[in-house]
């Protein structure tokens, strides 16, 4: 069941979340071998787009033989700006353009982007319209439902947005004082199917199984469902959702050992690629008897090889029937903005 993307076709629902710090390039590579349909990056500061600071333009590298339509998130509060740096993203490939309007931080909304952009509908609207006037490409938005519960507007985002010729909304249905708390609200998404005209509607937030997937899509009738929390550690989700099985014991482990060398190589330097992928390894080991001590062990590890043997032997021991309790040594929220 194709979708239509602005311009592209994509060939089924369901895509991966832009994250912070996960949406790096070997993340959306894998995502993408695994099948998601669309792998936009992480958020990129469009003030480090202009300045073209080495940090932010690491976050512009990928692989143009696998991913397509490559999406690359902005985050700014000006419209100028954005669009000057969404001509940068271009100029490095980008085939389209995300709009970051939902991060919650204060580091981002104190500058007017991020969920701040929720507080002023027309000026959202204009960075869409500046963005695609200076570039040509397909605008896309990820937003909240609001700012607060008094403050629940994104039907009104959506008119605005929808007017400047947005081509896909992607809604995460809590508000930016909710942060990550309390059940995803998902009456907003369906209720922005309702009241949608010409873009597609792009639902998000607690999505943790296939299951909760195809929920989404039944129930909401939203275009695509967005998948983070449910991709970290789990990649394999999207072969799953297209009908593939779930990966062997083997698999798994030649899955991770393959994702850390891949981010050891775009990385560049091997201990400082093995301390960001400690997040990873514990969202893969999640759920896997012996994972709080593999967890405990490899967060003290420094060396490559090191780390390489630790799950080589984690790995080809731990089967999935870890303690229940398990799940609250693993932070989620920092890739969730």
């Amino acid at each position: 069941m194709s979708v239509a993307y602005g311009p592209y076709r994509l060939p089924h629902p369901y895509v991966l979340a832009p994250m912070a710090g996960v949406s790096e390039q070997p993340f959306r590579v894998l995502a993408f071998r695994m099948g998601a349909a669309l792998c936009t990056t992480e958020l990129v500061s469009a003030q480090g787009l202009l300045r073209a600071s080495a940090r932010t333009l690491r976050y512009l590298r990928h692989d143009a033989l696998v991913e397509h339509p490559y999406s690359l998130q902005v985050f700014g509060g000006e419209p100028e700006a954005m669009a000057q740096a969404a001509v940068v993203g271009k100029q490095w490939g980008a085939e389209a353009i995300d709009i970051n309007m939902g991060c919650p931080v204060k580091k981002v909304t104190r500058n007017g982007a991020g969920s701040a952009l929720l507080c002023d509908p027309p000026r959202a609207a204009a960075i869409v319209r500046a963005i695609h006037a200076a570039t040509g490409l397909p605008v896309s938005a990820k937003i909240r439902s609001g700012w607060d519960a008094h403050h629940r507007n994104y039907l009104e985002m959506a008119e605005h947005l929808d007017d400047a010729g947005c081509i896909a909304l992607a809604v995460h249905p809590r508000t930016r004082a909710q942060g990550y708390a309390g059940l995803a609200d998902w009456n907003v998404i369906t209720d922005l199917v309702r009241h949608r005209r010409r873009m597609a509607i792009v639902g998000n937030g607690d999505v943790k199984t296939p299951a909760d997937a195809r929920r989404m899509l039944e129930t909401t009738g939203c275009d695509l469902v967005m998948i983070g929390r449910g991709a970290l550690g789990n990649p394999w989700i999207f072969r799953e959702l297209l009908g593939g099985p779930s990966p062997s014991p083997a698999e798994r482990r030649d899955g991770v050992l393959d994702h850390l060398a891949a981010h050891v190589e775009f990385v560049g330097e091997p201990f400082a690629a093995v301390r960001s992928f400690r997040k990873h390894l514990g969202w893969y080991s999640h759920g896997l008897r012996g994972a709080a001590a593999f967890r405990s062990e490899v967060n003290q590890l420094a060396q490559l090889a090191d780390v390489q043997r630790a799950v080589q032997r984690f790995f080809e021991a731990a089967v999935g029937d870890g303690a229940a309790d398990d799940e609250q040594e693993v932070d989620y929220r920092s890739a969730l903005g």
